[in-house]
């Protein structure tokens, strides 16, 4: 095997890929790491209440399917006092499990309200937070700066701190 190493060269002369490929690169980085916003606010404005009915979940039994994975439904019933709905529930719930809930504009499931909720709904952020971590050293480092690359492995380390702790409060909420 190590025979066959000796024979690759790297495409690449000199510190990493061109000026090109660096900027396509920062720009991949950004974009992988941005995405979870926009695709979050669904959910947070179900979870802090802003759209949706706010009422009480029953999850009545789930389904295995298979592979760990879980197909659950239950009794959704408004605040209001309205007839109750048959809804899909989240899949870590569990048979017997009664939570304060949010139900979607179109009726079809329920998710969780209030800081439960919006702790879940914030756990794909904070991935995308975690990973914007140490972009700026990254590019300090491609333009050959020595001043502020120390700040910024610190400033790193807390931007990616802050977003691994809400990941894993986020995720913990969702199952707990």
């Amino acid at each position: 095997m190590t025979e066959f190493l000796s024979e690759i060269r790297p495409a690449t002369r000199g510190r990493g890929p061109g000026p090109w490929g660096r900027v396509i690169l920062v720009l991949l980085w950004l974009a992988v790491c941005l995405m979870p916003v926009p695709l979050a606010v669904n959910s947070l404005e179900l979870a802090t209440g802003r759209v949706g009915t706010p009422g009480t979940l029953r999850v009545v039994w789930c389904e295995a399917l298979g592979e760990g994975r879980y197909d659950c439904r239950g009794w959704f019933t408004p605040d209001g006092g309205d007839t109750p709905v048959e809804v899909a529930a989240s899949p870590d719930s569990e048979p017997g499990d009664v939570m304060r809930a949010q139900l979607t504009p179109a009726g079809d499931r329920a998710v969780p309200a209030g800081p439960k909720g919006v702790l879940a709904a914030l756990s794909l952020p904070g991935m995308g937070l975690a990973g914007l971590g140490f972009l700026p050293y990254v590019v300090l480092y491609w333009l050959g700066a020595r001043r502020g690359r120390r700040a910024a492995v610190t400033g790193g380390i807390l931007v990616t701190a802050a977003g691994v702790v809400l990941m894993v409060s986020g995720l913990v909420a969702a199952y707990v």
